[in-house]
């Protein structure tokens, strides 16, 4: 894994005061970390849109049976990879998806509602793609809403739905259950004003979803492997300095701070980075110069809520440690 880093111009004069080292760590939040998953999901996405006579991408889904059906992603990642912030940042930067004026929506992002039902999903589609107004009579039938987001996907020219938790929509459903949001995301695909989906979840979402051949036949699975502490380790070690130089700080010198970063994210890229900026936010409330492993335990300790003979930046044997959400979910503590 390689990543381009955000550019932050702080080469601080004098030491950086707590408020300005804070600052910046906020901004670091702020930024997207681009790595080649991005571009493999470009690659996906790039597929799902048609291409004008020069061979460029235009917002309109392509269409791959003679019936105008458009096909989809299924994003699949475990919880806390990062996989809602790279589809929400492939969609908004993508060239051919950028909005032509103020009516024009090439594409619709909507994360599944609690509860989850048919209803309620249509209604947060035509929310978010700017609808007037929505009724939620019970006069109003699931039908009646979705063709009004078919309808109103037409007048804006949106190209893409986002469902962003989609393993919610299924739940512990029943199969009839299962079947008829199954059977709701699949008539937006089709027909007159198709739209491509991508359906980004845990794994949950295809071992439920997959049970279904159409769905297997409509969707194009892309799983976002877990990184790794031998083959990521260069880019870890890049994008925690970098984010030392960006807040004002030495980076860490500990030879296994890398190794210890990876097991306690849960080889979960989108955890790595989320540790390292609360690593950075501890130091900077310490008014620290350097950045330093005892910044990483206790910023992972009290997200954690671990004993400190648990804290795998502590611990002596720190990778016999197991943070397997199974064991932690049954144990309720570790």
């Amino acid at each position: 894994m390689s990543a381009t880093f955000p550019t932050i111009n702080t080469t601080p004069t004098e030491p950086p005061s707590i408020n300005k080292k804070l600052a910046a760590v906020d901004r670091l939040r702020g930024k997207h970390l681009s790595t080649p998953r991005d571009v493999q999901f470009r690659s996906y996405l790039d597929r799902l849109l048609q291409r004008d006579e020069q061979g460029n991408v235009i917002a309109a889904p392509r269409l791959y049976t003679k019936n105008g059906d458009a096909r989809g992603i299924a994003v699949v990642e475990a919880a806390g990879g990062g996989k809602t912030s790279l589809v929400y940042h492939g969609l908004k930067t993508h060239p051919a998806l950028q909005p032509r004026d103020a009516v024009h929506q090439p594409w619709v992002g909507v994360r599944v509602p609690s509860p989850a039902t048919a209803k309620s999903l249509a209604i947060e589609i035509l929310r978010a793609s700017g609808y007037p107004s929505v009724s939620r009579s019970n006069a109003v039938t699931e039908d009646d809403l979705m063709r009004k987001v078919r309808h109103h996907f037409k007048l804006r020219g949106t190209a893409i739905l986002w469902i962003d938790e989609a393993h919610d929509l299924f739940g512990a459903g029943s199969r009839f259950k299962i079947d008829v949001f199954l059977k709701t995301v699949r008539n937006l695909m089709q027909g007159d004003g198709a739209v491509s989906v991508v359906l980004s979840g845990v794994e949950t979402l295809w071992q439920i979803a997959a049970c279904d051949a159409q769905v297997t036949r409509r969707y194009w699975r892309l799983p976002l492997a877990d990184i790794s502490p031998h083959s990521d380790r260069g880019a870890l070690t890049k994008v925690t300095a970098n984010f030392c130089e960006a807040v004002g700080m030495r980076p860490p010198t500990d030879e296994d701070l890398v190794d210890r970063l990876v097991h306690a994210s849960r080889n979960r890229f989108g955890r790595c980075i989320e540790n390292i900026l609360a690593a950075l936010e501890t130091a900077a409330l310490d008014d620290a110069d350097e950045l330093t492993i005892n910044h990483f335990a206790e910023s992972w300790g009290m997200q954690e809520g671990c004993a400190m003979g648990q804290n795998v930046f502590l611990a002596r044997h720190w990778a016999k440690i197991d943070l397997s959400e199974a064991k932690i979910a049954a144990e309720g503590t570790y």
